[in-house]
């Protein structure tokens, strides 16, 4: 049984004629008699009585009329159920980040727009590594991916070929370890490269440790390092630092109150912090209206800027 048998059903008794009900369907009259027909052997039931003019229903009719208006009613509240849903699925932009993005920066981002973009966290992308999130991008299983990335060159990183992005901030990984007693780091990268430290490092593909092994490789001196664990998300490395098992580099914006407690502390002075940028990359050729209106409302990177630095505790 199909649903347009039901309306051709309704038509007929509203109007009491075969011909008018078939012209109102847009259907030859031979075809409208036959679906009705088939809907009569489909119930089982003589639904109409033919032999009135103008034509009646008959009991059965009558009481199928009612399911009949019933069915249509709901079948046709819920298309445009679906299709306001659809409508509200298309204005959102679904947005790709890792975990500590989407806890210590998106928030707060958003929070400065007068009318916020209509993102919604795409949660599968926290367990992603590197070349995940822009293959995603590629597939078009998200419209933004918001990640860290080196400022200057860095070899290993993911291609960005047909990409565009816009840079939101800054932030920088601090090296961390738990305190002593007497507050010095118990893993100290002033060591000198004659000691092994013990690390509780990212993950090899992602871009956070790509940029760490960048910035590393430039530094004289840089100790010998033991991985103890890797890890996709700075909140388990966070978690292990705290711990006391190894020293680990953490976003300021993650570890910001640990290091003013003193719960942890920097193992290291300032050369030894990698700063990245926060990016947000899209497809080039996406032309989603939303999309659209979130980038033209972006700072253009062509045009000069002064970037906001994060301050440092002991900046006044």
């Amino acid at each position: 049984m199909e649903l347009r048998w039901l309306e051709d059903f309704i038509a007929l008794a509203r109007t009491q004629h075969f011909s008018r009900a078939a012209e109102e369907q847009n259907v030859t009259q031979p075809t409208f008699s036959r679906r009705i027909k088939l809907l009569e052997e489909e119930m089982g039931a003589t639904l109409i009585n033919r032999q009135t003019l103008p034509l009646s229903l008959t009991p059965a009719g009558e009481e199928f009329l009612g399911l009949c208006q019933e069915v249509t009613r709901r079948v046709a509240a819920t298309r445009q159920r679906l299709a306001h849903l659809a409508e509200e699925q298309a204005g959102q932009l679904r947005l790709a980040a890792p975990q500590s993005l989407l806890a210590h920066f998106l928030p707060e981002w958003l929070a400065n727009w007068a009318s916020p973009p209509p993102l919604t966290p795409y949660l599968r992308a926290t367990g992603w590594l590197a070349g995940d999130f822009f293959e995603a991008l590629a597939r078009d299983e998200c419209d933004l991916v918001l990640c860290y990335w080196p400022p200057g060159a860095c070899p290993q990183m993911p291609e960005t070929e047909g990409l565009v992005h816009r840079c939101l901030g800054s932030e920088r990984m601090i090296p961390t370890s738990l305190p002593e007693a007497d507050g010095r780091p118990r893993f100290s990268l002033e060591a000198g490269a004659r000691f092994t430290l013990p690390l509780i490092a990212y993950h090899p593909r992602g871009l956070i440790d790509l940029a760490l092994r960048s910035h590393l490789d430039a530094l004289p001196g840089a100790p010998r390092f033991r991985v103890l664990h890797e890890s996709i998300q700075s909140g388990n490395i966070r978690e292990l630092v705290g711990l006391g098992y190894g020293l680990g580099w953490l976003p300021e914006r993650t570890v910001r109150g640990d290091l003013a407690t003193g719960r942890l502390v920097r193992a290291g002075d300032a050369r030894w912090e990698v700063p990245l940028e926060i990016r947000l990359y899209r497809r080039r050729d996406r032309g989603q209206p939303a999309l659209e209106a979130l980038w033209e409302a972006l700072p253009d990177p062509a045009a000069p800027r002064r970037p906001t630095p994060i301050p440092s505790p002991e900046s006044p």
